[in-house]
Formats: C-alpha cells, sequence, structure tokens
C-alpha cells in the first residue's frame, strides 16, 4: 500500500495534486487533511473525484479527514496549507503567516508520521523547506520543497514552443530562489544535444524568456486568479517520480551547508536525484561567474528572509 497525505487539501493547489496524482494511478491512499470547518468541503471534493475516477476504473482510496492519525504510515506528506499572496503583499508578510502553518503541520507530522518525506509546497517555498525541516527535526534528506521543479519545466516548455521544437530535447534547469532570484543555468542549457550558445536554428530572445520565466506565476493569477494545473502536476510528477523510485534528476529546495558554491544555512533550488527515501544526493552542477553570482545573491535573500521569519516567530 502507498499512502500519500496532504494538508491543504481543499485549496486549489491541494485538490488538483490529490486529483492529478489518484489519475496517476501509483498510489493507494491519498489522505486529504482539512480544518474542522473544512471537513464538508473536502469531503464533497473527494465525492467529485470518486465520480471522475470510476470513468477509468481506479480505485485510488480518498479520505477526507481532520484527524492527524489518519496519516500515520504516509510515504510521502505534502504541506500545500498557507494563504495566498496579496496585491500589494510583500515576501515577508507572506512568509511570516505561513511559517506559522508549516510549522505547526510540521511538528505534527513529526509526531504522526516520523517515517515519512515531507513535501513543502507553501510559498514562499525556500524559507518554509526551512522552517519545515528545523519544526520536523527530520533528517534533511526527507525534507523537500518544490523549488524549481516547476520553474524548470516552464524554461523547457518556453524553449520547445518558442523553436517548435518536441520538449524532450530541450534539456535546461533553473536553480537558487522560486521567486524574482531563480538562476536560469542557460550556461549548461541544451537542444537536440546542442549547447544553447550554439543553437542557430532560430533566432532566440533568451533574456525575454527568461523575463516570462520569472513573471510566469503572475502572469497566470493576473488573467485567471491562480496557478493550479501546472503547480499540480509538478507537484505529482515529484511525489510520483519518488514512489517508483525512479532515481530522477530533479531540481528541488534542499537546506544547504555548503553542496553547491559553499553556499550554507539557507534551502534553494538544486538539482538531486530522488527516491523513496527522499534525495539520494546533490547532482554537482557547473556554473559560469554570472550565474555563481546569482545564486549567491539569492542565497542571501533567501537567508536574510528566513532569519527574519524565525526571529518573528522567536525560534
Amino acid at each position: 500500500m502507498v499512502k500519500v497525505s496532504i494538508f491543504g487539501s481543499t485549496g486549489t493547489i491541494g485538490k488538483n495534486v490529490a486529483f492529478t496524482l489518484a489519475r496517476m494511478d501509483t498510489v493507494d491512499e491519498i489522505v486529504m487533511v482539512s480544518r474542522p470547518k473544512s471537513l464538508d468541503k473536502v469531503k464533497g471534493e473527494t465525492y467529485d473525484m470518486y465520480d471522475a475516477l470510476a470513468a477509468r476504473d481506479i480505485d485510488c482510496k480518498l479520505i477526507p479527514t481532520c484527524d492527524f492519525n489518519e496519516i500515520r504510515g504516509s510515504e510521502i506528506v505534502l504541506i500545500a496549507a498557507g494563504i495566498h499572496r496579496q496585491p500589494g503583499m510583500n515576501r515577508l508578510e507572506l512568509a511570516i503567516p505561513n511559517a506559522k502553518i508549516v510549522r505547526y503541520y510540521s511538528k505534527q507530522i513529526a509526531k504522526y508520521a516520523p517515517d515519512s518525506i515531507i513535501l513543502v509546497a507553501t510559498n514562499p517555498v525556500d524559507v518554509m523547506t526551512t522552517i519545515a525541516l528545523e519544526a520536523s527535526g527530520f533528517n534533511k534528506m526527507k525534507v523537500i520543497g518544490v523549488g524549481n521543479h516547476l520553474d524548470s519545466l516552464r524554461l523547457k516548455n518556453y524553449f520547445s514552443r518558442k523553436i517548435n521544437i518536441n520538449s524532450s530535447e530541450v534539456h535546461t534547469r533553473v536553480v537558487g530562489e522560486h521567486g524574482n532570484h531563480m538562476v536560469p543555468l542557460l550556461s549548461s542549457t541544451s537542444i537536440g544535444g546542442i549547447p544553447l550558445k550554439y543553437f542557430e536554428f532560430a533566432k532566440l530572445d533568451v533574456d525575454a524568456l527568461v523575463e516570462q520565466l520569472k513573471n510566469a506565476g503572475n502572469t497566470i493569477i493576473s488573467k485567471k486568479g491562480a496557478t493550479e494545473y501546472g503547480p499540480a502536476f509538478a507537484i505529482s510528477n515529484l511525489i510520483s517520480t519518488m514512489i517508483t523510485d525512479s532515481h530522477k534528476v530533479l531540481t528541488v529546495s534542499f537546506y544547504l551547508e555548503g553542496e553547491v558554491e559553499g553556499v550554507r544555512n539557507v534551502s534553494l533550488g538544486v538539482p538531486a536525484i530522488t527516491s523513496k527515501n527522499g534525495i539520494e544526493m546533490i547532482v554537482p552542477i557547473h556554473m559560469n561567474d554570472v550565474e555563481k553570482e546569482s545564486f549567491i545573491e539569492a542565497a542571501n535573500v533567501v537567508r536574510d528572509t528566513t532569519y527574519k521569519v524565525k526571529e518573528n516567530l522567536n525560534i
């Protein structure tokens, strides 16, 4: 039996992850945890999902609950609970209330599912990954933030659509912060095995693509109110990869202690081999001087925000 639990299961991301994961048919049981006042809503979500899953003969069990005991035995617990960033809200105003939520749930996970992997999706995700790690007391290899996985998929998609080439031919990655200080590794990007700097099949405005990437979330939110399909599929893909022990290299948020460019005491997006045990190892990466500088800047920004959040919470 493969069991996954989700905190924040009535939110846009949480419920979409549950449905997407169930459709993949790699999980036997999904526990959808809600607050008591939202229990009826999450029950309604499961009834609706069951109707859809029946059309594909999928028997994944969906458990709506507000009882933490239900998460016992989970392989992975996703934290997707938190408030959304509102217009005019700065990162600290978002981070402080969300840190309280993530800290609380991380302690419950440590109590009820101590052998699980914690996957953090709550924003700002790099800051929240550190909060979850410290609150749970878990080994850092088992506390993972969604990080730049979605950013990397988006950049891959942008190149694919711009050049009109199958996305499997595009090999690129984004590291650093999941936010304005993300770092696209253009120096190691290749298309059809050809390094980007030698690519002459089409005229690419790479700077415009990177700017589009950084604004992707805000662009979607401004037009439809929230991002849902992209994050849900990216998170479900990450969960499925770990459950099936695929040992794929994905860019996730990880607490660094010198593994990349000597950066310490901060969680950032880096390439890692993921498995049923969490993170197997951090993959060494080459960055040019500009990318290194941007990565270190991202570390300083995220570390500063993390310290301010912890100071506010007296931890």
